[in-house]
């Protein structure tokens, strides 16, 4: 417990130090309003970027930097993102491979031939401007190959051990992975999907528990302003989509005819509920989406509000309330990442099981 405590307190720290850091940063576009405005820090620190911003000391930023890799119309165009030096306004040019480029709230810009400085339009956004098709390694991209060199090494070193022992009793990293791949198989896998046809899934969900757990965690180190990886509704979606597709490559006779023609109803009952069938062939997979989205944004948005009440009311005097009210949220966050990669896991193995299952009619 005082282990758990003093880690719990640490955690508590990094946040402070590194939301402090980023709300000394000014908001606006000008140096002029440095009025604190929440949204726009909120919405920075959830959204994806192309470095990681570590501290600030003084006048001088410090953070990693990463990869901007653009296809323009001069062809492929690449720089690092230290080059726009930590502006996210559009006020800094990068000139590379005769064009210039901008980032403006995390998005780059080039500028039209012969304009020098980003222009808005009334709807706040570039008016003279193209997009070039982005590629970059931002901070979820390099966040994701990270967690899976950490899943490689993890596995690789579990079954290292297996293969050295001669009693196959796990030891070492073996022994904490061991107990959940048992979990997940006799609590998850076969109730939902059957003992006859559950090993062909193992695999898959094992992949999305521990790929989307790992990642949770990773979002809650907060003095590399955490990748929200699990929060980014394209991540969401394609392991969503992976879900849709096995689930609807597996579908048996019994399942689409389910679907298509409900076997033991009425005609008219029939044509009434097969297109609600349908579209709840879609709805599944996009709950999947959304929770998992919703629910790790959330939590991020939170904890961010909740620090953001000392700069609202401009005053230290609530800082323990905003940070204690903060590490309660960290703590239901830490159980979160698990119970979400959970939910994912456990209804995907549903939706496989839905579709391979026999169903016997009189």
């Amino acid at each position: 417990m005082k282990l758990s405590a003093i880690r719990t307190l640490l955690l508590g720290v990094f946040l402070s130090t590194s939301f402090f850091v980023s709300a000394q940063e000014v908001s606006p576009e000008t140096q002029e309003d440095k009025k604190f405005d929440p949204k726009s820090m909120i919405m920075h620190h959830v959204k994806d970027a192309y470095g990681f911003h570590i501290i600030d000391i003084g006048e001088k930023k410090y953070s990693i930097s990463l990869p901007i890799i653009l296809w323009t119309d001069n062809g492929l165009t690449t720089f690092m993102s230290s080059a726009f030096d930590h502006d996210y306004y559009g006020n800094v040019v990068v000139e590379r491979n005769g064009g210039k480029f901008v980032n403006y709230k995390e998005k780059i810009y080039q500028l039209n031939p012969g304009e020098d400085t980003l222009v808005k339009g009334e709807d706040g956004y570039p008016a003279n401007t193209t997009k070039p098709l982005d590629i970059s390694i931002t901070k979820n991209v390099f966040m994701m190959w990270v967690s899976v060199l950490v899943l490689f090494l993890i596995f690789i070193g579990a079954a290292r051990k297996y293969k050295k022992s001669e009693s196959f009793v796990p030891k070492g990293i073996a022994s904490f992975v061991e107990p959940l791949v048992l979990f997940i198989r006799d609590e998850v896998a076969i109730p939902m999907i059957g003992e006859k046809k559950y090993a062909r899934y193992m695999p898959y969900l094992l992949t999305v528990f521990f790929f989307i757990w790992l990642n949770n965690i990773f979002g809650l180190i907060p003095i590399i302003n955490g990748a929200n990886l699990t929060g980014n509704i394209a991540f969401t979606l394609t392991m969503a989509t992976f879900t849709f597709i096995i689930t609807t490559f597996s579908g048996n006779k019994s399942y689409w005819k389910h679907i298509f023609w409900m076997p033991g109803v009425p005609v008219p009952m029939k044509i009434f509920l097969m297109p609600i069938e349908i579209v709840g062939m879609f709805t599944k997979p996009i709950s999947l989406m959304i929770r998992l989205f919703a629910n790790i944004t959330a939590g991020h948005i939170i904890i961010l509000a909740l620090m953001s009440l000392i700069f609202i009311f401009n005053t230290v005097a609530i800082a323990p309330v905003s940070v204690a009210f903060s590490l309660f949220i960290i703590v239901i966050e830490i159980v979160v990442t698990a119970i979400q990669a959970y939910i994912f896991t456990i209804l995907s193995a549903l939706y496989f099981g839905m579709a391979t299952e026999e169903h016997e009619h009189h």
